[in-house]
């Protein structure tokens, strides 16, 4: 997996310790965890979620009801309402995969008009879900990541974090040097004002060129819609990047890749 260094002088930097990464390992019997931390790891929401699921009385531990700040160990017995929770506090690295999504597929798992979901080509879960990091419209292809990791998700999509997304654009037509400026200064949109951090040239043919752009936000279309303010026509839009993952050439449209170990912990250590 290729992932952009985020330092700005381009030295590496030695990775940080991932949490509870001591010199000697607590036994995992022994070892307890913030109850919330451990619901959104599982995948069943972000953990403001959890922390909201909590407060409302719906979460138990050994059959009382549990608050905000409880922690839990290998031997408790955690519910939300009758459903038992088994958490596997021995090896807690979250799954992820990247998925190389193609034009024609909706990120949502019931679709009312029947039509292709990307969830479809996801590997069955048995005790969680599959969480999609951001989201492509219908007509938008390229790079989207999923998680069992309800923190993690939120690590990535969160706007405080501003992560980088990066897509590679299609148009019909020339920018000029005014829509440039626009567009990287901001374009007011029904939601309020976006604008590009980078806008790249890359060329092109007759009468289509390619951009490359990046931006901080994950608006609904807000790519599309800020082309189309401008009364510009995009043809083709497609993500090639979100935060330090890039969207491998090995992944065919259709097609997942699941990060294992070494890549995984490389990813935590990098949004640490």
């Amino acid at each position: 997996m290729r992932t952009h260094k985020l330092s700005r002088s381009g030295k590496t930097k030695a990775p940080p310790r991932l949490p509870g990464a001591n010199r000697q390992a607590v036994p995992a019997a022994a070892a307890t965890y913030k109850l919330q931390k451990l619901l959104a790891q599982k995948g069943l929401g972000s953990r403001r979620e959890m922390e909201a699921l909590i407060a409302a009385g719906r979460v138990s531990i050994n059959g009382r009801k549990a608050v905000l700040g409880d922690r839990v160990g290998a031997k408790d017995r955690v519910q939300i309402g009758k459903r038992i929770i088994r958490f596997d506090l021995a090896e807690r690295l979250p799954r992820i995969l990247l998925y190389h999504k193609p034009e024609g597929e909706i990120v949502t798992r019931l679709d009312p008009e029947g039509r292709p979901t990307v969830f479809d080509k996801l590997p069955h879960l048995r005790s969680s879900k599959w969480i999609a990091i951001g989201r492509l419209d219908f007509n938008t292809s390229g790079l989207l990541i999923f998680t069992t990791d309800g923190s993690l998700a939120n690590r990535l999509m969160h706007p405080r974090f501003e992560v980088e997304r990066e897509y590679a654009v299609r148009i019909i037509g020339q920018l000029t040097s005014e829509q440039i400026i626009q567009l990287t200064t901001g374009i007011q949109l029904d939601d309020g004002s976006a604008s590009f951090d980078q806008l790249t040239e890359l060329g092109g043919e007759n009468i289509n060129r390619w951009y490359r752009v990046i931006l901080k936000e994950g608006k609904n279309r807000e790519v599309r819609r800020m082309f189309e303010t401008l009364g510009i026509t995009v043809s083709r839009l497609m993500r090639v990047r979100f935060g330090p993952i890039n969207l491998p050439a090995r992944i065919k449209r259709g097609k997942w890749l699941e990060l294992d170990e070494k890549e995984t912990r490389r990813l935590l250590t990098l949004l640490a």
